[in-house]
């Protein structure tokens, strides 16, 4: 559906149209197009500070903002405890995000709302692939050794193979930090080179885990690695870092999403990732979208929230709107 801030959601855009997005190529490596960038770290802070501060959404207008925010949520699980039964219910909510008594309460029950996608474990991508079979709702997976990234080059690219034969749409890798830090770029291009060409037909996201990269410069450096070596999306984090994703360091790669796109004409996908909890960081980001990009980076092959507890706030917002309360949160269904 193509979603219009100032008159709220129209009609599902198609597959067709998506069509007109195509994937990103890459490029050789051009140093030249982030070396040197300075960023302003200061600047940075103020305007992202300012994005929720100059703009807010209220009514049903904010309503339309978070069904958006709905089928934008990687619906995700990662622990260590995972089980086939756990990912199908992790399924069976993204498949119907809302009660239905919200649903018919906000009138969209022919919208056929789903989540952008589940995202998983590679062991658990064939429930996964299983539970969604004709939903059209894409099975993601981490890969590469994460949250880390710190194994054999081969075996993570095995681990890649492994998780698309089992049935992903999209794979999430995590790069090697190190050779950010240390200024490396040849070698962090290589390895998304080969991970891309790993991945296959699934779409690549690549995860920079930013709290780890120490400057806003190293952000922006990495972002354009990452998509010269034909990276679909950049994400922010594993959520496993000690910071996770922030405004101002999504505004830098956010930036770079732009110079990538004015240099070469490819449309690049951002995911936030990793300490979004609520209905209001959903709008934040959006916020920060539209400002920096425009309304068709509000749209799911080109922005994905990575998340899970963020959909149950959306949902208690959503019900208030309905209906005028808040429930308890054990009133409405766990993703």
């Amino acid at each position: 559906m193509t979603f219009d801030p100032a008159a709220g959601l129209s009609a599902p855009r198609g597959p067709q149209d998506l069509a007109n997005d195509p994937r990103n190529p890459g490029m050789p490596l051009e140093i030249a197009m982030f070396e040197g960038h300075a960023v302003n770290r200061s600047a940075t802070e103020r305007r992202a500070a300012s994005l929720g501060a100059r703009r807010t959404v209220k009514k049903e207008y904010q309503a339309a903002w978070l069904i958006n925010a709905i089928r934008c949520i990687d619906l995700t699980t990662l622990a260590g405890d995972d089980t086939a039964a756990r990912v199908r219910r992790l399924c069976a909510k993204a498949r119907q995000p809302l009660a239905a008594h919200i649903t018919e309460g906000l009138g969209i029950s022919d919208l056929g709302l789903t989540t952008g996608a589940v995202c998983v474990y590679p062991t658990m991508v064939g429930h996964a692939a299983k539970a969604l079979q004709g939903s059209g709702i894409p099975v993601a997976s981490v890969a590469t050794g994460f949250p880390a990234g710190l194994m054999p080059l081969h075996l993570r690219l095995e681990e890649i193979r492994y998780a698309v034969a089992e049935g992903a749409d999209e794979i999430d890798i995590v790069i090697t930090r190190e050779y950010v830090l240390t200024g490396n770029w040849a070698a962090l291009y290589d390895e998304i080179a080969a991970m891309r060409a790993a991945c296959g037909t699934a779409h690549l996201k690549a995860i920079l885990a930013t709290g780890d990269l120490q400057t806003l410069r190293n952000v922006y450096a990495a972002s354009m690695v990452a998509m010269q070596a034909g990276a679909d999306f950049i994400k922010t984090s594993t959520g496993k870092e000690g910071v996770n994703a922030t405004l101002p360091v999504s505004l830098v790669m956010v930036r770079a999403l732009r110079d990538y796109l004015d240099a070469t004409g490819h449309r690049i996908g951002f995911k936030p990732a990793g300490g979004m909890k609520s209905a209001k960081d959903a709008l934040s980001w959006q916020i920060l979208m539209r400002e920096e990009m425009g309304r068709d980076w509000l749209m799911p092959h080109l922005f994905r929230l990575g998340a899970s507890s963020m959909l149950g706030d959306i949902e208690r917002q959503l019900e208030h709107h309905v209906t005028g309360r808040y429930s308890s949160a054990s009133r409405l269904a766990l993703a």
